[in-house]
């Protein structure tokens, strides 16, 4: 059999096996308002005539977790907002001064959520915490139940062939070595539009079957009509295969986990009867340009805190990421269909950001949710370029703003509306604390500081003794956690894993000043994107690349001028007019100047030696199904070595030739 003939190996085997249907019917959403109503009055409501019911001891634990962390919260909020009330002298304009402060009693109580869920994260780092969901111990798993059968999906949608293929063989090679091997089977969920593209899957398939022979069953699932995106593709799934299956975990195109990973989540499964989904925390690698390895070396450093920070405060009502988890395929089938979201607009129609809803809508049918942050073995890569980014939460800022409809719906548990109203905030808060400084802008331009000696104009006159408290708290609030992280990663002497205390340390303050000059470019992007999903503009919604692609001048200059020129034209006008105010604008408008360099430097390929910037523990030694993954793609991280970056205009080129790889 010729593996390269997309349809020679159907003749001998099918694409997929014998359909078992099950329903999987969608519940219409409750209008906001009218679940509002609903949720007041159960508020109020007597408890009497409610089920009584017994609370596992982890929901004790995550109620005392969540009311400290709301009290500490609620307290900083304030502390820091007496501050802001303090350093102002005179009330001259009390409804601009009366929203300055409005709007940093909100934003500064966002800030500290994300400060002491870094802080609960570095206590459970270094003292393990008792209510987690406990993996395995002794390295090795009882003997598997050969009932628990799960489907191990991948959906992709005109991906890069050759790439995705390449994880796919490292995953079921990886799953057939495991102790899963008996349970699994792998399926790719095609929703690719292109012929072309499909022929070649097909072809990779075929020639990734005659690889793996009898070890691991992989099988091919194209839809013809492409609807609801990666939700109505896995639900299609579910409705063909579901009943076949007691499990499913889901992977994105670019995911690699191990076969251990996957027999340790389906024993988990087992072991928790109540478990809905349990979600991994998937390590970002794969990527060598200077934006992902920042992103990668952050992720793997401070983003560790925050992770573990929400498992401890979320415990058994925790977050769904959409990818690199395990579902109890029953539940989901009769709980987690996504209606359509009635109404016109930007805020209306599919369900984009589905991993959020139906985290929330297992919860609501009684299963729990769980983050295993220790689980080692599950990886993902990060967007290679600062505008491959952007484009990924241009979609993520619709998808998280639209579910803040559902906040209301009734049955949710209260942690999971706190984390739909948290997904849209992670947006909102762009434009808001771009109001906080326009309105601070305008309160320096309608009260000018003039020199009692000269009557001129004064860039740094006299600050009241609270201000310099305020910039102190604030400061420590943003940057604290990173110095909790670093200091983790000394305390369990895992330095060397990162080439070294020098290295580290050097690499800390490089990600760190790539993290500060960002910000505003994120700040004004999402701003952007608040403004066309509020409207109803039409949203574009493409894959991510695969590969590193380096940004070419003129084309980023472009695309970042919409961004970058109201807030550097204000910054001239203002250095114009009023010198004194236009120093306070530096910190947002010097690195929207320097934006467009910083794009195309940071998608340049970086090194990956030893010892180089940015290390990964994960580079250094990768697992092995990492170091497969990476053969088989041809990836630099294999060898160690600079590749050479593929320049958007060649991008599509480069593409066609790897779509045909086998």
């Amino acid at each position: 059999m010729n593996p390269f003939d997309p349809l020679a190996f159907t003749k001998h085997e099918p694409l997929a096996p014998a359909i078992q249907r099950g329903s999987m019917v969608p519940r219409a959403w409750t209008p906001f308002f009218t679940g509002l109503v609903l949720l007041l009055r159960s508020a109020w409501a007597s408890p009497e005539g409610r089920p009584a019911t017994t609370p596992e001891p982890w929901e004790k634990a995550a109620r005392s977790r969540r009311t400290l962390l709301m009290g500490l919260v609620a307290l900083t909020s304030l502390a820091t907002s007496w501050l802001l009330i303090s350093s102002e002298s005179e009330w001259h304009h009390p409804m601009l001064q009366g929203l300055q402060i409005g709007l940093f009693t909100l934003l500064s109580g966002w800030v500290a959520a994300g400060f002491f869920t870094a802080l609960m994260g570095f206590m459970t780092l270094l003292k393990s915490d008792p209510m987690a969901l406990a993996l395995p111990s002794g390295g090795t798993l009882p003997p598997m139940d050969p009932t628990a059968r799960t489907a191990v999906i991948m959906p992709i949608c005109n991906e890069n062939v050759h790439t995705v293929f390449a994880g796919l063989r490292a995953i079921a090679e990886s799953i057939a070595e495991s102790d899963a091997a008996s349970l699994c089977h792998v399926f790719v969920l095609s929703d690719t539009s292109d012929p072309t593209l499909r022929a070649h899957e097909l072809a990779a398939l075929g020639s990734l079957r005659e690889t793996l022979g009898d070890r691991c069953p992989v099988y091919y699932r194209w839809r013809e009509r492409r609807t609801r995106r990666k939700a109505g593709n896995v639900a299609d799934f579910c409705r063909r295969w579901g009943k076949s299956y007691r499990y499913m975990v889901v992977l994105d195109a670019d995911s690699v986990m191990s076969g251990k990973s996957i027999a340790t989540l389906i024993h988990l499964m087992e072991k928790n009867p109540k478990a809905g989904i349990i979600q991994t925390a998937p390590q970002s690698c794969g990527m060598n340009t200077w934006h992902a390895r920042a992103q990668q070396f952050s992720g793997r450093v401070a983003g560790r805190l925050f992770t573990e920070g929400m498992q401890y405060w979320q415990l058994g009502e925790s977050h769904y990421w959409g990818h690199n988890a395990i579902i109890r395929v029953e539940p989901f089938m009769r709980h987690c269909a996504l209606s359509i979201l009635p109404g016109k607009g930007g805020l209306s129609g599919e369900i984009l950001s589905h991993d959020f809803v139906e985290a929330a809508l297992m919860r609501r049918a009684g299963y729990h949710i769980w983050l295993v942050p220790s689980l080692e073995g599950s990886y993902e890569q990060p967007p290679s370029n600062l505008m491959e980014e952007l484009q990924r939460d241009r979609r993520w800022c619709q998808g998280n703003l639209k579910n803040l409809r559902l906040m209301a719906e009734p049955g949710l548990h209260p942690a999971h509306r706190v984390m739909l109203f948290t997904g849209g905030m992670a947006y909102l808060s762009a434009p808001l604390w771009l109001a906080f400084l326009l309105i601070s802008l305008s309160l320096r331009w309608l009260e000018p500081t003039v020199s009692a000696a000269s009557g001129a104009w004064t860039a740094f006159p006299s600050m009241p003794v609270a201000l310099p408290m305020l910039w102190s708290t604030t400061l420590a609030l943003l940057f604290v956690p990173r110095a909790l992280a670093a200091y983790a990663v000394f305390a369990q002497k895992r330095q060397a894993a990162f080439g070294g205390s020098a290295v580290f340390l050097k690499s800390l303050l490089l990600e760190s000043v790539l993290s500060l000059l960002q910000a505003p470019i994120r700040m004004m992007a999402h701003t952007l994107f608040v403004i066309v999903a509020l409207t109803g503009l039409k949203l574009e919604w493409k894959s991510p690349q695969r590969e590193a692609t380096t940004l070419e001048w003129g084309e980023l200059l472009q695309r970042l001028a919409p961004l970058v020129s109201p807030i550097v034209a204000l910054v001239v006008v203002t250095f114009f007019l009023r010198p004194e105010a236009g120093w306070w604008l530096l910190p947002v408008g010097l690195p929207l100047l320097l934006s467009t360099p910083l794009g195309v430097l940071t998608s340049r390929v970086s090194s990956v030696r030893p010892g180089a910037l940015l290390s990964l523990p994960e580079e250094r030694r990768p697992a092995a199904v990492l170091r497969k993954a990476w053969g088989y793609a041809g990836n630099p991280l294999t060898a160690g070595w600079f590749s050479k970056p593929v320049s958007s205009r060649k991008k599509s080129e480069r593409l066609r030739v790897l779509s045909g790889a086998s």
